[in-house]
């Protein structure tokens, strides 16, 4: 799995522990490049990251860009979202940043999406295989932080069928409605077919 991000990772994780594969994290690979995410959307950034990692560890990898669009800031964050605050940006900035960027706009104003974008790369072989799942979740953002729970933007992020927060549910439920949830469940339907069909190593 391709990232440093724990809570991504554990999300990740939660899903996969039933199926009867082994996840990895990358930080049991050593040395493992660095990844500069510099594409234009969430699918090339995916792809980037996957194929890099796929290719230097011989694993077949999974990762996935993601990001939280606002409607009253043009679709932004966006891509930049864990960087919406600047290059040392951390979760508690961004929050921030992003409520006063919408200050007191109403609340029908606030409309917000979670998108998650997977790509899963094989390493190479005689033929470059991966694929891509994609996940979304509309929502508000919040006038406030509500909830210790979860990371990034999930306090802000207003779940209307829940009536609370992402920041406000725990993992389990989180995972069943989030972006990334959405894009999960996809992989899983998809990943019998995806490992009968590996090349052999």
């Amino acid at each position: 799995m391709a990232t440093t991000n724990t809570g991504k990772l554990a999300e990740i994780e939660a899903v996969l522990k039933y199926l009867p594969i082994q996840v990895l994290s990358l930080s049991a690979l050593k040395d493992y490049p660095e990844v500069v995410e510099d594409g234009t959307s969430y699918e090339e950034n995916a792809r980037k990251k996957a194929r890099t990692l796929a290719e230097f560890s011989g694993y077949l990898t999974l990762a996935d860009d993601s990001g939280l669009e606002v409607d009253a800031l043009d679709g932004a964050p966006g891509i930049q979202s864990a960087r919406f605050s600047g290059a040392d940006a951390d979760d508690a900035r961004n929050n921030e940043k992003l409520l006063r960027a919408l200050g007191d706009l109403p609340w029908e104003k606030r409309g917000a999406r979670f998108v998650c974008v997977m790509a899963l790369c094989c390493p190479a072989s005689g033929r470059r295989l991966e694929w891509i799942f994609h996940g979304v979740c509309e929502g508000s953002i919040a006038f406030e932080l509500r909830g210790p729970r979860g990371f990034g933007y999930d306090p802000l992020f207003f779940y209307p069928p829940l009536g609370k927060t992402f920041g406000e549910v725990d993992r389990a439920i989180k995972g069943r409605y989030s972006h990334r949830g959405k894009a999960l469940a996809k992989l899983t339907q998809a990943l019998p077919f995806v490992l009968q069909n590996l090349p052999n190593p």
